[in-house]
């Protein structure tokens, strides 16, 4: 391989990898959010993402939505679950140690998997083409409109999220509650509701990775979130767990590594790839790329 065609073929991978890693950086925002305030890992997350692609389907092939109201009907809907999975679920258990919260997400994320497959049944539907495919090409290297739409709209939302995080009142109050749970309380903030709505925001951006991930691989299956949202978090805890530029960094590094494994060596070695990073970082950075190491009393 001569040299230009290596550089072709390693940006090509590039863009490949940014249009991955957004999906995972949406997905490890909620995460990053949950974690930053409950200490909780939320496994229940990736099978929110998967309820939102589901929604955004219902919306588009049933409601006959088109692109844009299809995305914020699936952010809606996503929202409103994962408020009522923290209610149901987590709100009870807020003072219970936290392997019982670990172990009720993991139940609560079968217990949406299998309960999409009872209603749907698990066959992969095919996702309306609420958004057409064009192909640019420029040099050998190929871009379709698909991977544009995924780095912009994962674009705006990280900035969204990031404005409402870093000035609205509700981002202090989340900021209050993440530092100092039982001084937030004192000082007037309504703890319950900041974290209903930190789970609505995180629930709603992976819907938007759903919709997203619906439009560009054409297809959406009840399982479809357990291998995703397993990355997200690796992806959250290589930016550092608990921050949220570090989730967007994660989820950016990790795809464009996963794209270089897959083009470079061989698709096979994806998964490897991810989980050896989680290993590494785990080993010689616990705190993650943008995290800093707190003394914890125990």
């Amino acid at each position: 391989m001569d040299s230009s065609s290596f550089l072709s073929q390693f940006i090509q991978q590039m863009i490949n990898g940014i249009s991955l890693g957004s999906i995972y950086a949406l997905i490890a925002l909620g995460y990053t959010m949950v974690y930053g305030i409950l200490k909780l890992i939320n496994f229940a997350h990736g099978d929110i993402y998967m309820l939102g692609a589901y929604a955004g389907f219902f919306a588009a092939a049933v409601l006959r939505l088109s692109f844009l109201p299809s995305l914020l009907f699936a952010m809606l809907a996503a929202a409103l679950a994962g408020m009522v999975i923290e209610r149901l679920a987590y709100r009870p258990l807020r003072r219970a140690p936290r392997i019982t919260a670990l172990i009720t997400a993991i139940g609560v994320s079968f217990f949406l998997d299998y309960t999409l497959i009872l209603f749907v049944s698990p066959q992969p539907r095919t996702f309306p083409a609420i958004f057409e495919s064009e192909i640019y090409r420029f040099y050998g290297i190929i871009i379709n409109s698909q991977q544009i739409l995924i780095f912009a709209v994962s674009l705006l939302l990280m900035a969204f999220l990031t404005y409402i995080v870093q000035h609205t009142k509700v981002g202090k109050a989340m900021r209050a509650v993440s530092y100092d749970t039982d001084t937030a309380r004192l000082m007037g903030v309504n703890v319950d509701k900041v974290i209903s709505w930190t789970f609505a925001l995180g629930s709603a951006l992976a819907a938007a990775a759903g919709v997203l991930v619906g439009i560009y691989y054409n297809s959406i299956d009840p399982l479809m979130g357990m291998m995703p949202g397993i990355k997200a978090f690796v992806a959250a805890v290589l930016g550092g767990i608990g921050i949220i530029p570090g989730a967007m960094a994660g989820g950016l590094i990790l795809g464009v590594v996963e794209a270089m494994a897959s083009g470079f060596l061989s698709s096979t070695f994806r998964d490897a790839v991810a989980f050896s990073i989680l290993i590494l970082i785990l080993l010689f950075k616990p705190s993650g790329l943008l995290g800093k190491n707190t003394r914890e009393k125990v």
